[in-house]
C-alpha cells in the first residue's frame, strides 16, 4: 500500500472515530494490506482493494471474547 493511501485513510479514520492516536502501518512484504494500530496496540488489518478501475480500502478487526468480558 502506498504512504500517501495509508496517510489519507489514517486521517479519514482518525476523523470518523475521533481518535487521533489511530495510526496507519505498512507490513513488510505485503503491498496490498497494512496493519492499524490505535495507542500503539494492534487492532486490525486494512485491505487495499481495486476492482475494475474502483479503489477502497476494508477495515477487518476481530474482537476477542475475553477482551469484551474483561470491559
Amino acid at each position: 500500500m502506498k504512504k500517501t493511501e495509508m496517510a489519507k485513510v489514517e486521517a479519514y479514520m482518525r476523523r470518523v472515530f475521533g481518535n487521533e492516536t489511530i495510526e496507519i502501518r505498512p507490513q513488510p512484504r505485503k503491498e496490498d494490506s497494512a496493519e492499524v494500530y490505535i495507542k500503539g496496540e494492534f487492532i486490525g488489518v486494512l485491505y487495499r482493494d481495486e476492482d475494475e478501475g474502483e479503489l477502497s480500502w476494508n477495515f477487518t478487526m476481530a474482537i476477542l471474547e475475553m477482551d469484551v468480558e474483561g470491559a
